[in-house]
């Protein structure tokens, strides 16, 4: 494998249209926000990647990613993650290194039931924006019902 040096782009604040013909990288600590690659940080087109961390003793809302699917690497922490399988909540608990897929439209949340140590987990989505549905509750979703209690967040 040959490098070069210059070859790649960085974020470049000069020029805020991400070449399409181009390896992108984006620096640690230049993320925007939570997210890395975007179509707004890089011009993806059909990929969200980012960092997530949950602080201590904390929960996200009842929540889906619409169409997206999510697949999630626990950096570190202990992460449970929730969702409906149509009798009961099942919790999924995670660790560093493990891998999780959320399905499209699933509702589920994730929580951080230690009281000192923030969960960090790697996010990867199959949009180039982040989609999250907030939902009053966990409900199984069945493959081609209607998609209900959809309000979508800021």
């Amino acid at each position: 494998m040959t490098t070069q040096g210059g070859t790649g782009t960085t974020r470049n604040t000069h020029d805020s249209t991400p070449k399409p013909d181009r390896v992108h990288h984006v620096r640690a600590g230049e993320l925007d926000g939570h997210t890395a690659l975007s179509g707004h940080t890089v011009g993806s087109k059909r990929l969200w990647m980012g960092l997530v961390e949950n602080p201590p003793l904390s929960a996200t809302d009842n929540h889906h990613h619409g169409d997206s699917e999510a697949g999630i690497y626990v950096v570190s922490g202990h992460p449970v993650f929730v969702y409906h399988d149509g009798t009961r909540e099942v919790r999924v608990e995670a660790g560093p290194g493990d891998f999780l897929l959320v399905p499209p439209f699933v509702p589920h949340r994730e929580e951080n039931p230690d009281p000192d140590e923030p969960v960090v987990v790697l996010i990867a989505r199959t949009t180039q924006e982040p989609i999250k549905v907030s939902v009053p509750e966990l409900y199984r979703y069945e493959e081609g019902e209607p998609h209900r209690h959809e309000v979508a967040d800021a």
